[in-house]
């Protein structure tokens, strides 16, 4: 699992889709999520609640 939190600490890194000024801010969150024994489950529930939030909007717009 430690791989794939590089993978995507490399990812944010890299990404054009990120601003400049939150990449700090979410670099910093996964860091220290790496160092929590329960950061994956952290991850996993973060993304699926912003998930539910984002697909009615996703939805509508007719993304999905």
């Amino acid at each position: 699992m430690k791989e794939k939190i590089e993978e995507l600490i490399q990812k944010v890194e890299t990404s054009e889709k990120i601003s400049g000024e939150n990449k700090p801010l979410i670099l910093e969150k996964i860091k220290e999520w790496k160092s929590e024994d329960n950061a994956i489950a952290d991850i996993t529930v973060r993304f699926e609640n912003w998930w539910m939030e984002m697909e009615p909007i996703f939805a509508e717009l007719g993304w999905i």
